[in-house]
C-alpha cells in the first residue's frame, strides 16, 4: 500500500489519503456502528482519511446523530441535503466534495464490512485503477433481492462488456482521478466502473463481506429492476453513440424508410397485378406512417448532431482523454507538477 500515497499532485485543497463516502436515508440505528467501524480501520492501517456523510433527506433521527459525530471527530463530514434526492445524487455530492486520493463508497446501513477497506487498498496499490466489491455471499432476500441482482449483473456485464459480479456493491475503490469530471443521474451510480472503463481504467473485484441488515428497512425493492434496465439502455446509448448520435436516429430513420419504400412497391404491386384498390388494404397507411417516422428520425438526428456540437464546443470539451505526456507542459503548472501528474488520465487541449 506505500506506493499508493507517495506522490501526490498540486490539488487546490489539502490532499488526504482516502475519502470514505457514505449516503444515508433514515439509517439512525447503524451510524454509529458504521462511523466506528471505519474509524478503527482507518486508524489501523495508519492513513489519512475523512468520513463524509451525504445525508439524504432523513426524517428519522439521522440529522442529530450526525451532527454529534461530526462534533465528536473533525474528520467526519456531514452534507445535509434539503430533501430526498437519492442515491446517486448523495454519492455524486461526495464525490465532489472528497479530499482524499482514493475515493470509497460505503452503504450507510452497516451491512459493509470496513475491514475489507484496507484488501481494497492493496489491490489499488497493484496498478488497478478501480476495485470493485463482490458480495458473493450476500445477505437480503434470496427471491426479492438476490435473484433480480443476479440476472441485472449478468445483463449488465454482457451488454458493457466490463465483467463484473456485483455492479450493485456501493463498496468500490477509485483513485481520484477515475471519478473527477464524471456527472452521475438517476441510478447511474451502479455503473461507475463502465464509465472508467470508457476511459481506459484498470478495473478489479475482490469479495467483501456482507452482513445482515440489523437495523431499518430496504430502500429498495422489484421496482429498482426497472429502472436500472432504462439506466443502462442509457449507457449503452451513450457508449455507442454520445459524440455521433446521429448513426442512431439516421438508423431508425433509414429502416423506416426502408419499410415505407417496401409497403409502398407491394402495394402498388397488388394494384397492377390484382386490381386491388389502394384503400382495400392498410398498405398506404403503413407506407404513410413509416415514411413520416423516417423523416423525424432523420430530423431528430440533424438536431441531436447540432447540439452535440454546441455542448463540446461551447464548453471547451474535447473528446479524448490523455494519461501521459512528456515534453508538454500545461498552462499554469509548474514543470515539476507535470511529472507528479503523468500518470493522471485528465481531459485537457495542448496548445500548439
Amino acid at each position: 500500500m506505500g506506493e499508493l500515497f507517495k506522490k501526490r499532485p498540486p490539488w487546490p485543497e489539502k490532499v488526504i489519503d482516502i475519502s470514505i463516502v457514505v449516503p444515508v436515508f433514515n439509517e439512525a440505528d447503524a451510524l454509529i456502528n458504521v462511523c466506528q467501524g471505519v474509524r478503527r480501520e482507518l486508524t489501523r492501517i495508519g492513513i489519512t482519511w475523512e468520513l463524509i456523510f451525504i445525508n439524504d433527506g432523513s426524517t428519522d433521527s439521522s440529522d442529530s446523530i450526525l451532527e454529534q459525530l461530526a462534533d465528536e471527530d473533525q474528520r467526519v463530514r456531514v452534507i445535509h441535503f434539503k430533501r430526498n434526492l437519492g442515491q446517486t445524487a448523495a454519492m455524486m455530492a461526495g464525490f465532489d466534495h472528497a479530499r482524499g486520493e482514493v475515493i470509497i463508497p460505503l452503504d450507510g446501513d452497516g451491512q459493509n464490512d470496513p475491514a475489507d477497506i484496507s484488501k481494497m487498498l492493496e489491490v489499488l496499490d497493484q496498478g488497478y485503477d478501480v476495485v470493485s466489491g463482490w458480495r458473493k455471499d450476500r445477505q437480503d432476500h434470496y427471491i426479492q433481492r438476490n435473484v433480480p441482482s443476479i440476472l441485472a449483473n449478468k445483463l449488465i456485464s454482457l451488454v458493457s462488456g466490463v465483467p463484473l459480479h456485483d455492479f450493485g456493491c456501493s463498496l468500490k475503490a477509485y483513485k481520484r482521478h477515475v471519478v473527477e469530471g464524471i456527472r452521475l443521474y438517476g441510478e447511474m451510480h451502479r455503473f461507475l466502473p463502465i464509465y472508467a472503463s470508457w476511459h481506459g481504467a484498470k478495473i478489479s473485484e475482490v469479495v467483501v463481506n456482507h452482513y445482515p441488515r440489523r437495523s431499518g428497512n430496504s430502500k429498495y425493492g422489484l421496482e429498482r429492476v426497472l429502472k436500472v434496465l432504462l439506466d443502462l439502455l442509457v449507457v449503452k446509448f451513450l457508449d455507442r453513440a454520445a459524440a455521433k448520435p446521429m448513426y442512431v436516429f439516421g438508423g431508425c430513420g433509414i429502416f423506416s424508410l426502408a419499410i415505407s419504400l417496401f409497403t409502398f412497391l407491394w402495394m402498388l404491386g397488388l394494384k397492377i397485378n390484382r386490381g386491388t384498390s389502394f384503400i382495400a388494404t392498410p398498405l398506404p397507411l403503413i407506407a404513410v406512417v413509416t415514411f413520416m417516422i423516417a423523416m423525424m428520425c432523420i430530423l431528430l438526428g440533424l438536431l441531436a448532431e447540432m447540439i452535440t456540437r454546441t455542448f463540446y464546443e461551447s464548453q471547451g470539451k474535447v473528446i479524448y482523454n490523455i494519461r501521459s505526456t512528456r515534453n508538454f507542459q500545461q498552462i499554469g503548472v509548474a514543470p515539476e507538477a507535470e511529472t507528479q501528474q503523468s500518470g493522471r488520465e485528465d481531459q485537457y487541449r495542448i496548445s500548439r
